[in-house]
């Protein structure tokens, strides 16, 4: 038995691909710089990125990702 996939109703909320998020996760940090998880954490102890803890989630701010990738620009 085959499911349909039914597409979600139209609503006045912004469509999820134009949605820029504003932190993002650990692992999705390291991806958008292209750095292993380590290299990650060495930048949060020299204090080079900053971090946000909701709960038990590690959450980064992405302005703080694009400010670190300027400051490496200008060097």
């Amino acid at each position: 038995m085959s499911r349909e996939h039914r597409p979600f109703k139209d609503t006045d909320l912004p469509s999820q691909d134009r949605i820029e998020p504003i932190t993002v996760r650990v692992p999705d940090a390291c991806r958008m710089l292209a750095i292993r998880r380590s290299k990650f954490y060495e930048l949060i102890a020299e204090g080079e990125i900053r971090t946000l803890k909701l709960g038990s989630a590690t959450l980064v701010p992405v302005e703080g990702i694009k400010a670190l990738v300027r400051r490496l620009e200008e060097r």
